[in-house]
């Protein structure tokens, strides 16, 4: 554990980050008693759910089928009416 003082963190400030980021503790005292420790940031992890919230946008009528691919979709005749080659 390192500690120091708040005018020895200041002139010493990179190199108290580097330690802190290598894991080791760092304490900045005030008068001799520990004000702060010196730790590493560490990013938090990212919250899948809801992160398309608001970007996405859906039709009111999104389940209703044009009437021209309606009849498309359920008219029973699909093909014209083949002529047998025979006759």
């Amino acid at each position: 554990m390192t500690k120091v003082n708040i005018h020895e963190a200041k002139t010493n400030l990179s190199k108290l980050i580097e330690k802190a980021k290598n894991g080791e503790e760092v304490v900045i005292a005030k008068n001799g008693e520990p004000e702060v420790i010196l730790v590493p940031y560490k990013k938090a992890p990212k919250d899948w759910f809801g992160m398309d919230a608001g970007k996405i946008w859906m039709a009111d009528d999104f389940d209703e089928w044009p009437p021209d691919i309606w009849k498309a979709l359920t008219d029973p005749k699909i093909f014209p009416d083949e002529v047998d080659s025979d006759g």
